[in-house]
Order: structure tokens, then sequence, then C-alpha cells
């Protein structure tokens, strides 16, 4: 009996079972996966309609763009809370129970506004104000 010679075949691999795999795996993700959405903050910057105008007897402090102060239109050269400090207790040396108005760009950062009313409050100084501007169109809001 003559056996025939077998032949070897090349071993070789198929990638279709593979990809069928890879491409339920990935229908499976994108269906449970739950997109989150991210909320953004609306924010209306404050306008006012109101005729008054603050009293001479009040103590204006403006606060730029860069976190810079001025107290009753003097820079200050240095923005540290101390200087701040000084600079308020100065400026209300004579003043009795004066109002502090608070003129922010709206860049300013929160820290720079939160410091004066900080440091407005360890002087014992209880009215506070935020200066506002009129609407563009004139309207009251």
């Amino acid at each position: 009996m003559r056996f025939r010679a077998r032949r070897s075949e090349e071993p070789e691999i198929n990638l279709i079972p593979l990809i069928d795999v890879l491409l339920m795996a990935l229908i499976f993700l994108l269906v449970t996966t739950s997109f989150a959405k991210f909320a953004q903050l609306q924010l209306q910057l404050p306008e006012a309609s109101s005729d008054t105008k603050p009293e001479d007897a009040a103590l204006r402090v403006s606060i730029d763009a860069k976190g810079q102060y001025f107290i009753n239109d003097k820079q200050l050269l240095n923005a540290t809370p101390e200087v701040l400090r000084q600079a308020m207790l100065e400026a209300v040396n004579t003043k009795k129970d004066p109002i502090v108005v608070i003129q922010a760009d709206r860049r300013t950062p929160h820290e720079a506004v939160i410091r004066v009313m900080d440091t407005a409050r360890r002087l014992g100084l209880t009215h506070l104000t935020f200066a506002t501007q009129q609407p563009a169109d004139g309207s009251a809001p």
C-alpha cells in the first residue's frame, strides 16, 4: 500500500472573526455609553437704571481688569491685603461710617473683589455697595 505524501498547508490567521468581535464590542460600547452634557453657567452682569449717585463721603475702591486697586482714584503700588487695609484706613480716617463703593471691571478676578469686601469688614465698614452702569439701550432691566 502506498500512501500519498501529505502536503503540509501553511497555517493562516483568519481575521474575519476577530473583526466581527471587535465590531460587536464597538457597537455595544456606543449603545451603552451615556454622553454627559456639561451645563454652562449663564451670568448676566449687573446693570442699573437708578439715578442715584454715590455720595461724596463715600470711599471709592476701584479694581481694574488686572486686579490693581485704586482708592479714591489713587493707585496702590502693591496689591497685598495689608497695603489695601492701610490705604482704606487712611481714606476713611475722618469720615464717620462711610459707604464703600466698589467699582470693579467686568473682567476683574473675583478674588480681588472679595479681598476688598473682607478688608472693609475687618475695618468695621458695614455699608458696601457696587457701582453699576446704565444699560446700553437705556431701558430698565
